[in-house]
This record gives structure tokens, sequence and C-alpha cells, in this order.
């Protein structure tokens, strides 16, 4: 038994390939019957191979290298790297949120705060509950975490009107907190690393009382008298600062920043009047007769007429058909206003007039298309304001390429010169170029850059090259238009205003109107420009913008009179 075992045992470290003797293999065979086979008792083992032992030594040896190799990487080379790491599982680095600046109104009330929140780690954003305000101050959106606590927008974010344009001056700089936590994930110690900076305070332009009462004025108007909707804007000629920029209908900023409402939140969406669109920058609109005293103006510029010639207005003017001579084309002025002369002209808006010194008629010399679009771009219709909040929509100032582009390539005729003349055909402005244009007039040419931030000084972009005495007659025509002419509903006795009223027609059928009063006061001494617009309603309407914009000088005087002092030279 010794012997088998030894040649068994032995045999690992012989040679593979030796055979194996037959009296090997049969030297126990008697016994098998008592061999237990569960112990292996009576098999015969074959000896384990030199190479497969070599083979596992080896791998073994890969391993242990490998393992060191990283060992040493780990401790030694990455060892700072992993420590941080280490220490960062248990250190969590957490903001400390920036208290975002206030915002006041030029009278040192306060439009926009903060106040503690549910969350303690940032601050309520709080709104005045002001009307007419949420297209100036906007909204933001809080700071958001995700379910494990962690911050993925680590600030506030503006979303529309100065919360947005001024963001950078409002927001402050976040600071850093580093909090220690234990195995379960409760805080063991905290420390403040960097502190944070509050945002800037800023005090608007803006006079939030007078604000709020244009916007009821515009609502109460837009209910009673089926309206879209309106705009207004306020601003003082010389600093370029902005009073009042009023849309209606309005979003309310405090929802829209809560975010809990979301009846009220879809109803703004959905709402076919736009609440969310601020009509003052981003509206375009039909002038209408507005723009009659920059025609004016033109006509006296290039030496069309002497305004104190007169034309005679019919109730119409016609023109030969192009097309068949026997037939006339007629275009209508409102009502048959007599003899007329520019300033008497422009005071009951002729039409006729407008016709004849914009196209030419019989021995009136016209301005021609030309002209009048070089001095509507003068006055920067059809162009956006280059002041960030202001830079709105462009327009549309018609002309034959622009008819060429939009009409496939119809010739332009001398009836869409009459009614480019007069504000119609495809004219498009919005409120905020219109007040700046009607500014520029009451100051001599003078373009000033409106601004929402209350400031003592301006900034004059540019000043036009046109006659003193010029801006005088057409200034003086539209007083007259608000002692006697189509603005009297702003006659009144506190303060003496300068205006221009408008009728614009829109659609198709011509069934709805645009409602307009500009201007500028006081008369002797101008200061503020102003534009009120009632957006598309009946045409059978007798009360419109100078109804409302009579409304808001009646409060003003009441409590506002400091806007209607002269101010002593």
């Amino acid at each position: 038994m010794k012997r088998n075992l030894r040649k068994i045992f032995g045999g690992i470290f012989k040679r593979s390939g030796r055979e194996i003797d037959p009296d090997e293999v049969l030297l126990d065979a008697e016994n098998l019957p008592k061999f237990d086979d569960s112990q292996l008792e009576g098999h015969f083992v074959k000896p384990i191979s030199l190479k497969s032992i070599l083979t596992l030594c080896l791998t073994f040896a890969v391993v242990i290298i490998i393992f060191s190799i990283k060992a040493f990487s780990l401790q030694v080379t990455h060892g700072a790297d992993y420590r941080e790491v280490s220490e960062n599982n248990i250190l969590r680095n957490t903001p400390i949120f920036a208290e975002r600046g206030a915002i006041l109104d030029r009278n040192g009330e306060e439009l926009i705060w903060n106040e503690k929140s549910e969350d303690p780690s940032y601050l309520q954003r709080k709104y005045a509950t002001t009307t007419g305000l949420a297209h100036v101050l906007g909204y933001v959106k809080y700071p958001s975490k995700d379910s494990s606590g962690f911050y993925y927008r680590d600030d506030y974010e503006g979303m529309d009107g100065i919360e947005k344009l001024w963001n950078n001056r409002i927001r402050g700089k976040n600071g850093l907190n580093i909090v220690e936590t234990n195995a379960l994930g409760k805080i063991v110690s905290q420390n403040m690393v960097e502190p944070a900076h509050q945002g800037e305070n800023i005090t608007l332009s803006i006079d939030s009382a007078l604000s709020q009462k244009i916007f009821e004025e515009l609502k109460s108007l837009a209910i009673k008298e089926n309206y879209n909707g309106g705009s207004a804007v306020i601003m003082d000629i010389h600093t370029g600062e902005v009073l009042a920029n009023v849309s209606y209908p309005e979003y309310d900023s405090q929802i829209l920043v809560d975010g809990k409402d979301s009846a009220t939140i879809n109803k703004y969406l959905n709402d076919p009047y736009h609440p969310f669109l601020n009509k003052v920058v981003d509206g375009v609109y039909t002038p209408g007769s507005i723009v009659k005293p920059f025609m004016a103006l033109a006509a006296l510029t290039e030496g069309v007429i002497d305004p104190e010639k007169k034309i005679e207005s019919t109730g119409s003017i016609e023109l030969p058909n192009k097309y068949f001579p026997d037939q006339k084309t007629v275009f209508k002025d409102w009502k048959a206003l007599g003899w007329v002369d520019m300033r008497h002209a422009l005071a009951v808006s002729c039409d006729v007039y407008f016709y004849e010194v914009g196209g030419g008629y019989k021995d009136q010399k016209g301005l021609g298309i030309s002209n009048i679009d070089k001095y509507f771009e003068m006055f920067d219709f059809g162009k956006p304001v280059n002041e960030p909040f202001f830079s709105g929509a462009s327009g549309v100032i018609p002309s034959p390429d622009w008819k060429a582009k939009n009409f496939k390539g119809e010739e332009w005729t001398i009836g869409d010169t009459y009614h480019t003349a007069i504000g119609q055909y495809g004219f498009q402005i919005s409120p905020i170029q219109m007040v700046r244009a009607i500014a520029a007039i009451a100051s001599n040419g003078q373009f000033v850059m409106p601004t929402l931030e209350k400031r003592d000084t301006g900034v004059i972009e540019k000043t036009l090259q046109i006659p003193e005495a010029n801006f005088q007659v057409v200034r003086e025509g539209m007083r007259l238009a608000v002692k006697e002419g189509t603005a009297k509903p702003i006659d009144l006795p506190f303060v003496e205003i300068g205006a221009k009223s408008g009728t614009a027609e829109v659609g198709i059928s011509k069934d709805n109107v645009n409602s307009w009063i500009t201007g500028f006061f006081p008369y002797n001494q101008p200061k503020y420009a102003f534009l009120l617009m009632m957006e598309r309603g009946p045409r059978t309407n007798t009360v419109g913008a100078g109804n409302a914009m009579g409304q808001v000088f009646q409060w003003m005087n009441v409590n506002k009179p400091e806007y209607f002092k002269e101010v002593l030279k």
C-alpha cells in the first residue's frame, strides 16, 4: 500500500509523459470491493502537470502585481484627490442665496421686495398689487432642487420685464455654505465659506399710482365699449423717463411667481387678447390720422405748401380710373370740412388736405411716396427703439418695394400714396415709436432715449435738421385740435395740451377701429409726451381714447398736479 501511494504522489514530480506499468494498475485489484468509493479509494489519480502549476503561479503573480499597482495609484499617486472625494461624501456645498434687490417707483413706493418663504434657504419675491405694472416689473423663477435636496438651478431667473432686463444688477452674488453630515445624512456641522452679497436696489422712473389710474381707465373703456384692449405711455421729453408703460389686459406677476394658481395661469396662456404682450413696445397697430403732424412737417420742410394756403374738402376727391377712364376712383374724407389751412387741417383731421399734399391733386403739388417714406423713417417709424427694454416690434412703413414684395409684384398707385399719407394701408407702428416722435415735435426735433430708471438728464440720440418754425406751425395745429377740433375731450382748464387724435380702420371689412390720442403738455413749455390707444373696437363707438385720457388728466390734476407745472426759464 505504501508503495502504491508513493508511486501515485511521487509521480507529481516526474515527467508527465512516463508510461504506467501494468502491475501498477492491477496491483490491488483484489481489494477493490473493500474500497470506499465516496473517499475515492481505489481510484487512480493522474499526476498534475508542471505546465498547469506554472500557469497557475503566473496568474497569481499577475493578479498580485495589478493589485499592487492599483493600490499604489490609489494611495500614493492620487491619494490626495480621492481623499478630497471621500471627504465630500460627508461635506456638501450648499448655496447661500443672495437677497435680490428691491424695486421702487419714482416716489419711493416699494414695487418688488423680499419676504421669508416656506423654503428657509431663500427669500420669496413679492410684488405690489398695483395694476398697470406687470409688463414693467415682470417676474422670476425660484431656485430649484431635486428630490435629494441638491440645487440644479441655484439662482433666481428673471423671466420678463426689469426682473429679466436688469437681472445681473438685481440678483446679487450667492454665498457658499459647507455642511457636514454623518452616515445617516444628519447635519453634524456647517460653516460659511463665502458670504452672500445683496443685489442692487433700483428706483424706477415709473409712477405707480399714475400707472394704476391709466390701467383702470383702459380696462373700464375696453369693457364698456367692446375694445380688445389698450395701451398708454407717458414720457419726459427731456430725460426720457417713462412715467407709465401700461397694457390692458395684463398678467399678475405674483401668480406667475408662486406658480400655484394653475387655472389662472392657463387662462392667461389661452386668452385671445394676449395679456403677456407689452402693447406699448411689442404691439404694432394701424395709426390712422396721428401721422398727419409728420406729414405736415414733411410738406413744410420740402416746400410743398405754404401753411396759410387753404384747400377745400367737399367730403372727397376723385381721380380717373387708370384702367377705366370713364370711371372715377373716390377717396373720401370723414366728412365735408370746407376750406382749411394747415393748422386747421390738423385740428379737424382733414383727409382731403393730406391726400393732396401727400400725393398731389390738380394744381397742388404732392410730396410723393419717396419723400413721405423719407420723413417717416427720419422720425424712426418702422424701426425698433435702440434701448433693451423698448426694442420691440419694428412695424411697417408702406412703400413701392413693400407692396411689390407682399402683393405679388403689384405696382404702386397714387391711391396707395393717399392712404399712406393718412396712416392707413399697410402702415403699422408701436406706441413707443409714436410717443418718441411726438416728443421730438415738442422739443424741436430732439430724439431722447427712453428709460425706466429715474434720472435727471437724458441721452439725446439725434436732433433732426428741421426749421424750428416748422415745428411751431405743427404744434399750433395740435393746440387748435384740443381747443376746437377732434381732440376736444382733453380741452381742460387746468393745463394746456397740444394733441392729435386718430381713428384707424382695421380689418378687411373696416368694421373695427383703433382709437388714438397723442400729444404733449404743458403746451407753452412742453415736458411730457403721451399716448393712449384703444385697440380694435366697433367703428360705431363714439367714446374713444380721448375720453379715457381726459379722465386720466382729471385725476392727475387732483393727485399729481406737479406734472402740469411749467418750469420757469
